[in-house]
């Protein structure tokens, strides 16, 4: 059950996040199915990282949610700089592999800078290490 929990908890936050992300960046017209894909990556992480690893104290659920919130960060921002560099490389932006790859890393500091707002860090922390201790208060009572 804490897989279901965790899977739920982090899709939503990946979710409320984006829309957050949408609204301090007004500059961006078209977002596609940005908050979709982000809340699927937060299902997986919740499923695969958080989930297994609950069966603790609430103290350490919540240290597992914050770990858990820094994962799902990480990959949608993999996933976006990666997504912004195969874009880039079609358009032949790049003179070759390596300086194609070193550039997901600088779109991904590029789009974490983005983040720095304080709302959207409270939000993550916040939320991340709610997600933790739901997830584990659903696996002690239903489990």
């Amino acid at each position: 059950m804490s897989k279901l929990a965790a899977a739920v908890c982090y899709a939503i936050l990946a979710w409320v996040v984006s829309g957050m992300v949408i609204e301090v960046m007004p500059e961006r017209e078209e977002w596609g199915n940005f908050q979709p894909f982000n809340a699927l990556i937060g299902l997986l992480v919740g499923w695969f990282v958080v989930g297994r690893r609950l069966r603790v104290d609430y103290v350490t659920a919540m240290g597992i949610g914050f770990t858990g919130m820094a994962a799902a960060l990480f990959w949608v921002l993999f996933a976006h700089a990666f997504n912004e560099m195969l874009a880039l490389a079609l358009a032949r932006r790049f003179d070759g592999p390596v300086e194609a790859i070193v550039s997901i890393f600088k779109l991904g500091i590029e789009y974490a800078a983005n983040l720095a707002y304080p709302h959207i860090v409270a939000t993550l922390v916040l939320g991340g290490m709610l997600s933790g201790v739901i997830a584990e208060y659903v696996d002690r009572r239903w489990s």
